[in-house]
């Protein structure tokens, strides 16, 4: 079979790709996931690590109108990325999922300055 008769595009095994943006008081991490349900991404925060996941599993069956099978295609896989959260505020983490671009706000932590004191002199 020719290379031709497969495009390179479907047979490459694709992971998803990230943008991460510092946007002052937290990052905007933006993943690609085009083609994927909201119920098939998996997000996990453990031991100060944050799991991107997502599964797809998907068959795609083309017939003549005789019933004839001409094409036969199936598409699965898991992708995931890790990323570590050193100086976010993990519990106040949030994501939305929009026309294939996951969406996570990530706090930062805020760092708390020392109150001043008065030293009274004797």
């Amino acid at each position: 079979v020719e290379r031709s008769f497969f495009p390179e595009e479907r047979s490459r095994i694709a992971g998803f790709h990230t943008d991460i943006t510092d946007v002052g008081d937290s990052y905007q991490l933006e993943a690609e996931l085009p083609g994927f349900q909201k119920e098939n991404i998996d997000l996990e925060v453990k031991e100060g690590v944050l799991t991107i996941s997502a599964n797809r599993d998907e068959e795609k069956e083309e017939k003549q109108e005789n019933g004839t099978v001409i094409c036969r295609e199936r598409r699965m896989g898991q992708f995931r990325r890790s990323f570590r959260l050193s100086g976010i505020q993990e519990d106040a983490i949030s994501a939305a999922y929009e026309n294939g671009v996951l969406k996570l706000t990530l706090p930062k932590l805020v760092e708390l300055q020392p109150e001043g004191r008065k030293i009274a002199i004797s």
